[in-house]
C-alpha cells in the first residue's frame, strides 16, 4: 500500500512539475508575442493618419507606399502622386462646376492650381496632417520640403482610390481633409 502511495505521490509531483513548466512556457510565449506585435513608430503613425483622414485601408501597403519618397526606396509614391493630382483636379472641378456652371475656365483653372500647387494648399494641408513627420525619406533629404509633403499628400488620395476601387471615395477623403484644414471651407 505504501508503494502505491509513493507512486501516486511521484505521479502527482511529476504532473505539478510539468504543469508549472508549461505555465512558464506559456508566459514566455505570451511575452514574446507581445514583443513581436509591438508596432514600429511608422506603423503607429500610419494608424494615426488613417484616423485623421477618416479612412481605414484594407491594403495598408498602399498607404505605406504613399508615405515613401523616392529618395527612400524604389517602391515610392511618385506614380501615386500623379494619380492623386488627377483625383484632386477632378474633384475640385466637379465641385466648383456643380456649384456654378457659369464659372470661367480661368477661375476654375486658378482654383484647381491652388488646390494642387506645391506652395499653396497642397503642402499646407499635408503639413497640417503632419505628413512631414510620417513620410519616409533618405537621411539627407528634408521631409519638410513643400514638394515632398505635397507629393505624399497627393499620393494619399490615389492610395484611397486604389484601396477602395472608387475615385469617389478618394474625392470624399480629399474634401474631408481639405475643408477641415480650412483652405477652401469658406467657399462652400
Amino acid at each position: 500500500m505504501d508503494r502505491r502511495i509513493a507512486v501516486c505521490f511521484a505521479i502527482l509531483t511529476l504532473i505539478m512539475i510539468v504543469s508549472t513548466s508549461a505555465a512558464f512556457q506559456i508566459d514566455e510565449l505570451v511575452s514574446k508575442k507581445h514583443i513581436i506585435t509591438t508596432k514600429s513608430p511608422f506603423s503607429t503613425a500610419l494608424e494615426t493618419l488613417q484616423k485623421q483622414i477618416n479612412y481605414t485601408f484594407q491594403r495598408i501597403d498602399l498607404l505605406r507606399r504613399a508615405m515613401t519618397h523616392a529618395s527612400f526606396s524604389e517602391e515610392n509614391n511618385r506614380a501615386l502622386s500623379i494619380l492623386g493630382t488627377s483625383i484632386i483636379e477632378t474633384s475640385v472641378s466637379y465641385r466648383y462646376l456643380l456649384n456654378d456652371m457659369d464659372i470661367s475656365s480661368k477661375t476654375l483653372n486658378r482654383v484647381i492650381a491652388e488646390a494642387c500647387n506645391v506652395e499653396s494648399s497642397c503642402a499646407v494641408d499635408g503639413m497640417r496632417l503632419g505628413l512631414h513627420k510620417i513620410v519616409r525619406v533618405s537621411h539627407n533629404t528634408n521631409s519638410t520640403t513643400p514638394a515632398i509633403v505635397c507629393g505624399a499628400f497627393r499620393a494619399i488620395f490615389a492610395a484611397v482610390a486604389l484601396d477602395s476601387g472608387k475615385s469617389d471615395d478618394a474625392s470624399k477623403v480629399f474634401w474631408n481633409v481639405h475643408t477641415r484644414t480650412g483652405e477652401m471651407a469658406a467657399a462652400f
